[in-house]
């Protein structure tokens, strides 16, 4: 009997290995778990009394730690077991949750913060690349990213307006060990690369002038993208939303993206790189121009629904087709991590930036700013010279 049970047992363990439940625990719980831990990082901290540059200096410092280990943690995903590396990865993370839930001094949260999105960040490539591994469609895994952010966000508005702050963190504790158990389950076919390769791909990139461009590109985009989330959920909060409102909003903002995600089959492989750029970059303009021009409430949300996630989803098709167009193959996870870097690189600048501006002004004239160096990047997207790059059909 007792060797029937454990024939049921491992029976049970390998049919759950790479199956789609396994993939759905990974991505939803993994989404959901980085919702819940920064989609109102801005409002817990204000909540508590800190300083809007307070706020973008534990922010900022992050990203820093971020930029500093992901080349260490890519490494060691090359030379190691990644189910291990990143399980080792997640359950630190875990930690961090736990201290930062009890810390109240900046010096302790800003450690404690950077400690979790260290971990999460420097995940979020290998989830991306475990995906385009697993059996099954990009887009038919990855839409529970999506949806796991949304409930995320969602349930953060609920447990930090009905139960208390600090249950947030508790929540997340659990949502992270359900992701661990999800990354267990699956078995991705991923290739080795030596450090001697690594080498020479990072100098021939670095070699390439349009790519080059293509980063002045990235770094406003990303600058003023990834600054108005952090600070896009106190800026409704303080435009009269209550906090449960505003993950509301933030929640269906997520579920957005879900569109593109699903049908980016039908669109990414038809329409050129140039153009592709050209709307990401004018709906960032228009979100920047609503936002600063201290529109009705109304256009503020429908703006935030229509641009905040979407367009973010969209340039991280936009950064796989690119790359794909300008770099050689067996170049392109080395582009990628470029860009990755850099990403981490400008939104330190911009995070800081925008928390002086905040405590001396207010977030109408933020985004102003921001408008400007939009407009600044679609004029760097009109003059790019780039191949449409449609021959390669990358989501069809």
């Amino acid at each position: 009997m007792e060797s029937i049970r454990n024939y049921k047992s491992v029976s049970l363990w390998q049919r759950y290995q790479n199956s789609y439940l396994s993939y759905f625990f990974m991505y939803n719980f993994y989404y959901l778990s980085w919702a819940l831990f920064g989609a109102l990082i801005s409002v817990y901290l204000m909540g508590m009394g800190f300083k809007a540059s307070e706020v973008s200096l534990v922010v900022s410092a992050s990203f820093l730690i971020s930029l500093i280990t992901q080349p260490i943690i890519g490494k060691w995903n090359d030379q190691y077991n990644l189910k291990k590396v990143n399980t080792v990865l997640f359950v630190i993370a875990i930690v961090g949750g736990l201290v930062f839930m009890l810390s109240r001094h900046l010096i302790m949260i800003m450690i404690s913060y950077s400690v979790v999105l260290m971990s999460i960040n420097g995940v979020n490539p290998i989830m991306e690349k475990i995906a385009t591994a697993s059996p099954y469609q990009y887009g038919k895994i990855r839409i529970w990213g999506t949806i796991g952010y949304a409930l995320g966000s969602q349930l953060a508005g609920i447990l930090y307006e009905r139960i208390s702050p600090q249950a947030i963190f508790i929540v997340f504790v659990f949502t992270m060990f359900l992701c661990i158990l999800g990354l267990l389950g699956t078995q991705p076919q991923m290739q080795k690369q030596s450090q001697n390769v690594e080498k020479v791909k990072t100098r021939d990139i670095l070699k390439n002038k349009k790519f080059l461009y293509y980063l002045l590109i990235c770094g406003l985009f990303y600058g003023v993208t990834y600054m108005s989330n952090t600070f896009i959920p106190s800026m409704l909060t303080d435009k009269g939303l209550d906090v449960g409102i505003t993950s509301t909003v933030l929640s269906i903002a997520v579920f957005c993206e879900a569109p593109l995600v699903l049908l980016s089959s039908h669109f990414m492989d038809r329409l050129s790189n140039k153009t592709l750029l050209m709307i990401a970059t004018t709906m960032v303009c228009v979100q920047c121009g609503v936002y600063g021009l201290d529109m009705p409430m109304w256009m503020t949300v429908i703006v935030t629904f229509l641009v905040k996630h979407p367009v973010g989803m969209l340039f991280i098709m936009i950064n796989l087709k690119v790359v794909n167009t300008l770099i050689d193959e067996k170049h392109q996870i080395t582009a990628l991590a470029i860009v990755a870097t850099l990403k981490n690189l400008v939104s330190i600048i911009f995070q800081n930036a925008a928390g002086y501006i905040l405590d001396m002004s207010s977030y109408s004239y933020l985004y102003m700013i921001c408008l400007i160096c939009m407009v600044i990047s679609l004029l760097l997207v009109i003059f790019f010279k780039i191949d449409r790059g449609n021959e390669k059909r990358l989501f069809s």
